[in-house]
């Protein structure tokens, strides 16, 4: 039986071990009879050409390493579905990796992604990171910093405008009569979740005929969304906010799930707001008001500009920032209304 690597490949092409060889890395150097014979043992024998091997004696690679806090997120989810689709048209695959917002487990992928050379990094973290992506560009692996925007013109970032998100939830909630205003999420040392408090506090400075109260819930998820509707269902209900803006959908979601079953009537005495508009927004039983982050070229942008990088195009601006919309739904629809 004839052997399954390059050399079983030779042996039944007919052929010398650095023809094959040719042909995987230099096809350009095989004619096209060769270049068939080759193809045909390749497919009889299930020859697998080790790729990493090849970028090993090349220098190149195929591959860009996408570093995540949180895969489950279906935002992070939709992201991460627009960035392959872009990179699939450059030519490239994305690896998806799950840090679970642990500084430990980033560090292993950028070490993992650096080892095996990949040609750039996607990278949205909890914490601050630009120092460790400092180091890694210095070693040659550039990177782009997803979902927050960069303190360092040499670090490229694609990200939202959070302060505006949070102020046009302000506004709206003001608007519509909420007079005692809750943002719900944290840290307040996520960058992200700072702006949005930010702008929602201008507003409500601003306006000055309102309270807000800042609940700090760091299990950002539909749990976390729970817990805080408990704890608000055990306050008095002149105690309770009358406008909550939550810093993702998940916990949005939570909550007014809490509030509803508890009795409380959302929105005519209690107005929702999530953020980031995702399909869980729209498909509530309530439709969530909710601040759109993404649009559809963002994924496409963080690649682009991964590119960029990677071939040495000049950059005018290496912070590029999205601007978010208020989507309007049910959960703020009609507050005050009997």
């Amino acid at each position: 039986m004839a052997k399954t690597g390059i050399r079983g490949v030779a042996e039944v092409a007919g052929v010398a071990v650095g023809t094959v060889s040719n042909y995987l890395n230099h096809p350009d150097r095989v004619s096209a009879d060769k270049a068939l014979r080759i193809q045909a043992a390749i497919d009889q024998i299930g020859f697998v050409p080790s790729n990493a091997g090849r970028q090993l004696r090349l220098g190149v690679s195929s591959v860009i390493g996408y570093i995540s806090p949180n895969v489950s997120n279906p935002y992070v989810s939709e992201i991460a579905e627009s960035v392959e689709r872009r990179a699939t048209e450059r030519g490239v695959t994305v690896f998806l990796a799950n840090s679970h917002r642990s500084r430990e487990r980033e560090d292993d992928y950028l070490a993992v992604f650096e080892q095996h050379q990949v040609l750039g990094l996607l990278v949205s973290s909890d914490g601050p990171i630009e120092d460790r992506l400092a180091s890694v560009r210095r070693r040659g692996t550039p990177s782009v910093l997803v979902g927050q925007r960069a303190v360092s013109s040499e670090q490229p970032s694609v990200s939202i405008d959070d302060v505006s998100g949070g102020r046009q939830a302000g506004r709206h909630l003001l608007e519509i009569g909420c007079r005692r205003l809750a943002v719900v999420g944290g840290p307040l040392s996520l960058p992200q979740i700072a702006d949005r408090f930010a702008g929602l506090s201008e507003v409500v400075r601003e306006s000055g005929g309102a309270t807000l109260e800042f609940i700090d819930e760091t299990d950002r998820s539909v749990r976390g969304g729970l817990s805080v509707g408990a704890a608000l269902m055990a306050r008095a209900p002149e105690m309770r906010p009358d406008g909550i803006f939550a810093v993702n959908d998940l916990l949005a979601l939570g909550i007014m799930q809490v509030l509803v079953l508890g009795g409380v009537r959302v929105p005519q005495e209690a107005a929702i707001i999530g953020y980031d508009d995702t399909a869980f927004a729209e498909g509530s039983l309530i439709p969530l008001t909710s601040v759109r982050g993404r649009h559809d070229g963002y994924g496409t942008a963080v690649v682009d500009l991964l590119f960029d990088v990677i071939e040495g195009r000049a950059i005018d601006d290496p912070h590029r920032v999205f601007a978010p919309d208020l989507v309007i739904r049910a959960s703020t629809q009609g507050f005050g209304g009997r």
